[in-house]
């Protein structure tokens, strides 16, 4: 496995390593005991999450304010924009967002850490997404961040108007939103 370091402190960008021949291939999409030497992050998960979303669907930016979530994220069929934002108020990255195309062809995986802001766009006709948590989804914790912050000015790869949920649609402006301290 390849761990990249990505420019926001503790978001990391995963490759496994294939195996492939005339049959088809395999890789370990997971090894919690490479994924703590690697990485050196002791995380243990306790949730499994799979979604299917169509092209232009944008999920996010999400993240619960208590319960924080770390998420380890892939694509299994398709193609996704993948984002994820500081809320670290103490990070000298607070408010920064970094954000990587990951596919079920480049089977890259994100490592997004619980003090951030998760989101995505479908960039292929269709797209499923697997991420496994550190913490439960808690609903009454659940907060959305506006994908479309003029704070944020996150770089969406859009070729026309996203298609979201309601809870997207009234997300809050980062400079409203609650923050981890």
């Amino acid at each position: 496995m390849q761990i990249t370091q990505a420019e926001i402190s503790d978001v990391l960008i995963l490759e496994p390593r294939l195996f492939g021949d005339s049959r088809g291939f395999f890789y370990e999409s997971f090894n919690q005991k490479v994924f703590g030497d690697k990485t050196s992050v002791d995380a243990q998960f306790v949730q499994d999450n799979h979604s299917r979303s169509m092209q232009n669907v944008l999920r996010g930016l999400h993240y619960q304010i208590q319960q924080p979530q770390g998420k380890l994220v892939r694509v299994i069929q398709g193609a996704i924009f993948d984002v994820a934002v500081d809320l670290r108020r103490q990070s000298p990255t607070f408010a920064q967002w970094v954000g990587w195309e990951i596919s079920a062809e480049n089977r890259r995986q994100i490592w997004v850490p619980p003090g951030f802001a998760h989101g995505f766009v479908v960039l292929s006709e269709a797209a499923e997404v697997l991420y496994k948590t550190t913490d439960y989804y808690a609903p009454q914790h659940e907060r959305c961040i506006r994908w479309d912050d003029p704070d944020l000015a996150i770089a969406w790869p859009l070729q026309s108007s996203p298609i979201l949920s309601a809870k997207d649609e009234a997300g809050q402006p980062l400079r409203m939103a609650e923050v981890y301290p």
